[in-house]
This record gives structure tokens, C-alpha cells and sequence, in this order.
């Protein structure tokens, strides 16, 4: 179960916010194998000064068009299963809502999964 955090800029209107949750959400079944109906997404939009990011970190020159998206998941991912999900993410954006690839920042936080709870108090994942 990925908990996904997006952060962009306003002044988006809510159809971009909603197809950037979307191509996540795709990218995320189709790379690391999340199961369908697994969506579960919190979508900001923060004032220019609230949106802190460095311009031109590691050489990768960045825009006021700047999205950082953090995923939640569940530990276990292989390193090319991780390549794929971020190549996707990055690819959909850019070819959907024509945002550039070095303005697309994405950090994965893994958790053991007994660390979720999906609701009545339950860790339905605990073994």
C-alpha cells in the first residue's frame, strides 16, 4: 500500500494536480506491481517561497514548474523495479502535461508492513 505525497507549485488547476496523481498511480502498478484500486494520495499546492528546492543540485537545472512527489511502500522493491517506477513517473509527465523531466524530484520512504494500518484501528498487514 504506497501512501503518495505530491507537492507542486499554485496556481496548477485541479485537472493537472489530478492527472499528476494519475500518472503516478499508473506508474506505480505498471513498474512495482501495486494492485489496482491501491491509491491512496495527498495532493499540495504550496506559495513559490513555501516550495523550497535548489535551482541547479547535482547539475540538473530546475524550473518553477518543480514537483516533488514521495512514496510511502512497503520495503522490498528490487533497484531496477525502483529505475522503472521513477522512468515512468518522469516519462508520463513529460509526455502527458509536458513537465520536464529534471523539474520531477521522487523519493521513496520503504516501511516494514506492520507499520500500516488501512483503517479499524487494525494492522491488517502484521503477520
Amino acid at each position: 500500500m504506497p501512501l503518495v505525497r505530491i507537492e507542486v507549485r499554485k496556481g496548477q488547476d485541479a485537472g493537472f494536480r489530478q492527472q499528476v496523481g494519475h500518472i503516478v498511480y499508473e506508474a506505480m502498478v505498471s513498474s512495482i506491481g501495486v494492485p489496482k484500486n491501491d491509491n491512496f494520495q495527498v495532493i499540495g499546492e504550496h506559495a513559490a517561497q513555501d516550495l523550497v528546492f535548489d535551482e541547479d543540485y547535482l547539475g540538473i537545472h530546475r524550473t518553477g514548474g518543480f514537483i516533488c512527489i514521495q512514496i510511502f511502500l512497503n520495503e522490498g522493491r528490487t533497484l531496477e523495479q525502483k529505475k522503472a517506477l521513477y522512468k515512468a513517473i518522469a516519462d508520463g509527465l513529460a509526455s502527458s502535461l509536458s513537465v520536464r523531466p529534471e523539474d520531477v524530484l521522487i523519493n521513496l520512504v520503504e516501511v516494514k508492513k506492520e507499520n500500516w494500518s488501512f483503517g479499524n484501528g487494525i494492522a491488517q498487514y502484521a503477520s
